[in-house]
């Protein structure tokens, strides 16, 4: 799926898309692994782009998608990073995984941490899955599901 044209055919596409929304945008294009196309913009607006703990630009993800796949005819995941808040928002949860994590561990006590999306809960799980020292585990349901850490057993 790595072939040039489809590549500057998505270009195309997400630069109308963004200019029909009527917002400027500097627009990267990263190289499609695992049929994952990673998409950087940088906007002077991105509060609006982002929303709500970056609902609408979640949703703008899959709407882009779903574009890009009717245009091309393949299968491709969009990964859409807007000034560089999903990047901020793992380095912050990656951080928040190993502070409530350390609690854990020395006071013996688990911690619950506060609802969050399957792709938030998943960045814990991970930045937490080699530590031996605690465990951690989805509870509830949607859209209040959210991660506790426990001491290990």
């Amino acid at each position: 799926m790595s072939n040039k044209k489809n590549l500057e055919k998505i270009k195309k596409v997400v630069k109308e898309f963004f200019e029909k929304m009527t917002f400027e945008v500097e627009l990267e294009v990263g190289e499609i692994k695992e049929n994952t196309l990673p998409l950087s913009l940088e906007t002077k607006e991105p509060q609006i782009l982002i929303g709500e703990q970056g609902r609408t630009l979640v949703e703008i993800q899959k709407v882009l998608g779903r574009i890009i796949r009717k245009k091309i005819g393949e299968q491709v995941f969009v990964d859409l990073d807007i000034n560089q808040y999903k990047k901020k928002k793992i380095e912050y949860l990656k951080e928040l995984a190993q502070s409530m994590a350390d609690q854990v561990a020395l006071q013996k006590k688990e911690r619950t941490l506060s609802a969050m999306s399957a792709y938030e809960r998943r960045i814990i799980h991970l930045a937490l899955a080699e530590r031996e020292d605690v465990q951690t585990e989805s509870i509830g349901e949607e859209p209040e599901r959210r991660v506790v850490i426990k001491p290990a057993s």
